[in-house]
């Protein structure tokens, strides 16, 4: 298939990318074969995005459930399909993690896609460990804690820290060697991000020379501020802490739930997917409430029109505007070819706009 490629033009400031939602269920057994329609879907998006030109596809993570547990492996196997744009996940949960297996799998997987990960960390999706203890065998009872402390850790393990000496008993290598988590990846650690809330982690992720990714929500703070007014006080303080750590300006990549639709068919379809009513003006379409962690959240306004409305509204968003990067997160609950028209319409019809 060959379709025009105007979300790569090579004089835009502008990356662009999307947030598919990846399932592994619809499991079956034909031929003595095994298959997931879902990963299978998954992997074909991905093939159609590299096509339409997008900079980056993202996938996001979740255990015990249907969509996506082991983000890493399917960027590998996406690779093979996408073989240009670069691949990441937004983000791994880092409350699940053991420090040294994700330093080695995360090094792993970039070797595999040729320096293209983009892989984007942060801590859980849930406000209770319980359900995880047991298959993960957290012990820690502030999760914040154990995040800081994989992260810091999973950090370290990259840059090359020395954690043993090798004696008599470790093959192959001279005794007295330094042992090192491996394999080493020159570049792989400026290429990871942190998914943050605030500006206090934000301003860690920026002080760790991380990139920061913000999602379609913010916490509340209870100032009544705007969504894009408090995105802005964080970028401002990322911003600020990687140029006081010597990162320079860092990157900032912000996601957007918006929908280019073609006909009404479309939009009435759409409508039924997404978890907000369709809404251009930002006092109409901003709500609080509560996030999937328990905590007050103020979320993204969903746009949902044609192709001009939506241009509009993305070129029109001040954090977007001081972002590197614009990620679409695609609906939750779309059917793969729902998937790939709106990735279509936005390449064809949207992102000409942004980058003009």
């Amino acid at each position: 298939m060959s379709v025009p490629n105007p979300a790569s033009r090579p004089d835009s400031g502008l990356t662009l990318g999307f947030l598919a939602h990846v399932g592994h269920d619809d499991i079956t057994t034909r031929d003595g074969a095994t298959r997931s329609q879902g990963l299978e879907d998954g992997l074909e998006l991905f093939a159609l995005a590299d096509e339409l030109g997008f900079d980056v596809g993202y996938v996001r993570t979740r255990h015990l459930q249907a969509p996506l547990a082991s983000p890493l492996l399917f960027l590998v196997a996406a690779g093979a399909r996408a073989p240009r744009m670069a691949l990441g996940t937004a983000v791994i949960p880092l409350w699940f993690e053991n420090p040294a297996r994700l330093a080695e799998d995360l090094a792993t997987t970039d070797l595999l896609l040729g320096g293209r990960l983009r892989a984007g960390l942060s801590s859980g999706y849930s406000a209770q460990l319980a359900p995880y203890v047991d298959a993960f065998g957290i012990t820690e009872t502030d999760p914040q804690e154990r995040v800081d402390r994989v992260l810091a850790k999973t950090l370290d393990l990259l840059d090359g820290t020395i954690v043993a000496t090798a004696d008599a008993h470790v093959e192959d290598i001279e005794p007295g060697s330094s042992l090192r988590i491996q394999p080493q990846v020159r570049g792989l650690r400026s290429r990871l991000a942190y998914g943050a809330g605030g500006p206090a982690r934000a301003a860690r992720a920026g002080a760790q020379g991380l990139g920061l990714q913000l999602a379609t929500l913010q916490p509340d703070d209870g100032t009544q501020r705007t969504f894009e007014d408090l995105q802005l006080e964080a970028i401002a303080a990322y911003r600020e802490a990687s140029r006081e750590a010597g990162h320079g300006e860092g990157r900032v990549a912000v996601s957007r739930q918006v929908v280019p639709v073609a006909d009404e068919d479309e939009l009435e379809r759409f409508l039924t997917l997404l978890p907000r009513e369709r809404s251009v003006d930002p006092a109409d379409g901003e709500h609080r409430g509560r996030e999937i962690g328990g905590g007050r959240a103020v979320f993204s306004r969903v746009v949902l029109d044609t192709p001009d409305v939506v241009a509009e509204a993305l070129t029109s968003d001040r954090a977007v505007a001081a972002a590197d990067e614009l990620i679409l997160a695609l609906p939750f609950q779309g059917r793969p070819d729902e998937s790939a028209r709106a990735l279509t319409t936005f390449a064809h019809e949207v992102a000409p706009q942004l980058r003009g």
